[in-house]
């Protein structure tokens, strides 16, 4: 059974890491992550589109999240906030590392990973201060693509993204 509790958990674990997860795409340009870098297979470890400038841009993002909820809605959410943002950035990270050795191309659909890493990077990371639910995971599991998906139409359409998925 689902509670209340599952869903208010889902929203303080959801707003910072959506943040940190689609603001890089706003910020263009910066240091690859990967350097140019090759991992044993020749595929570059995490592909062009991973940057110094969107990961910072994307913590910094889920990081204001977070100070606002901790602020407004409950105290002690600037942690999970923080810890769901940096998850989030580091399984999105995960995603693209694991397309690079599938030989994908940056950008690449890659349907499930593509909407659902960055959320499980988030709840990994912030287990060891909320152990997230069965409910909050289904809740997490449910909306994730589709909000996913509906932004990066969005964002496609306003020419922030080169591909809508």
């Amino acid at each position: 059974m689902i509670t209340w509790t599952d869903l208010l958990f889902a929203v303080y674990i959801a707003v910072p890491a959506y943040l940190a997860n689609s603001l890089p795409t706003v910020s263009k340009g910066g240091g690859q992550i990967d350097r140019g870098y090759r991992f044993v297979d020749g595929e570059r470890i995490l592909g062009t589109n991973k940057t110094f400038k969107g990961l910072a841009f994307g913590l910094f993002g889920g990081l204001l999240a977070s100070i606002a909820m901790e602020f407004l809605l409950e105290r002690g959410l600037f942690i999970l906030g923080s810890l769901a943002s940096l998850g989030a950035l580091l399984g999105d990270l995960l995603g693209a590392f694991i397309k690079r050795r599938l030989k994908m191309e940056p950008g690449a659909p890659f349907p499930v990973l593509d909407q659902l890493d960055f959320i499980l990077g988030a709840l990994l990371l912030t287990y060891p201060v909320h152990q997230a639910s069965v409910g909050t995971a289904i809740i997490l599991g449910l909306f994730t693509p589709p909000v996913h998906l509906l932004a990066n139409f969005i964002a496609y359409h306003l020419g922030v993204k080169k591909y809508w998925w």
